[in-house]
């Protein structure tokens, strides 16, 4: 499932992210890599959601977080 998919309050692992490649390294850069664990915070109405990883929290528009893969969703 994407990330845009997840539910608020649990933990995901990231398992690919499929965005163009200086997006990707921008997520890279802000310690979003393949196998990382992040967190849903919060989603606004407006699409953009609120995640925590490694430690940091920042917000992504929709089209990013539908281009990031997940699996798990532990609760946290």
């Amino acid at each position: 499932m994407t990330l845009y998919e997840g539910k608020v309050g649990r933990t995901y692992s990231v398992a690919s992210i499929n965005l163009s490649t200086p997006v990707r390294r921008r997520l890279e850069i802000l310690g979003m890599t393949e196998h990382a664990s992040v967190s849903l915070i919060n989603k606004s109405l407006s699409g953009a959601i609120v995640i925590k990883i490694r430690g940091t929290r920042f917000a992504l528009g929709k089209a990013f977080a539908k281009g990031i893969l997940i699996e798990g969703g532990a609760a946290t």
